[in-house]
């Protein structure tokens, strides 16, 4: 270098190669050319990799299935939306016992509950059975709100009662406790009974005794030939 000149500091300094850096700048050209092993390398991986990914996502969910292994989790019900109605049934069925024991069961074409924290049911079109010391009986009504809790139904419309002896009740809006099997109007009730025809302003009958109790402006209208005439 001629005395007097300096190289600025970063900057190149050119020359010629020497044969081994010529040959290993070659070979990284040609290892980085288009249809080297380089390059088919990068395209077998594009395809096997998501693939590998895939088959491990697969086989990690289907794990706890082939494992035989049951899985628990805890559901915060503050994070969960929940839906207006919470179920809704055709042909539903529920049965229980009275406070004696006695089985009984309610039948309606459909059924259904608002929500989870409300026990009453809504029913369509129900029948309940129930077994009285003279047989079965059975409760017919178009519509009624079935209390889980209680084990109360409250009848809307007309509500027919019959048993197996021949005791028949026709009356409209009562209430009626499944577990001691009575009956009580929310409205004035008419009816029929095997003596004749009544009206009141109220009724409560104990259907196990066959007992009808009229309160308030009670009217019977007894039909003679109903009854037996004992010497």
């Amino acid at each position: 270098m001629p005395d007097g000149l300096a190289v600025p500091p970063g900057a190149p300094l050119s020359g010629p190669l020497s044969g081994d850096a010529r040959a290993e700048r070659r070979r990284r050209r040609a290892w980085a050319l288009p249809g080297s092993s380089h390059d088919r390398v990068i395209a077998v991986a594009r395809v096997t990799l998501p693939a590998a990914v895939l088959i491990l996502t697969l086989a990690l969910a289907a794990a706890p299935i082939t494992s035989g292994r049951d899985i628990s989790f805890v559901l915060s019900k503050d994070r969960v939306t929940t839906a207006k109605e919470r179920m809704r049934v055709t042909q539903a069925l529920y049965r229980g016992e009275d406070s004696k024991g006695q089985p009984f069961q309610l039948n309606a074409l459909s059924a259904v509950q608002q929500t989870s924290a409300d026990p009453i049911v809504k029913l369509d079109t129900l029948s309940a059975k129930i077994r009285l010391p003279g047989g079965p009986a059975t409760i017919v009504s178009p519509k009624g709100r079935y209390n889980l809790d209680n084990q109360r139904v409250a009848l809307d419309g007309a509500v027919n009662f019959a048993t197996a002896d021949g005791y028949h009740l026709a009356t409209h809006d009562v209430d009626l406790d499944m577990r001691t099997r009575r009956l009580a109007s929310r409205n004035p009730v008419t009816g029929t009974m095997p003596l004749g025809t009544f009206s009141s302003d109220r009724m409560q009958a104990d259907l196990d005794q066959k007992v009808v109790v009229l309160d308030g402006h009670a009217r019977l209208h007894m039909t003679q030939r109903n009854g037996t005439a004992k010497p």
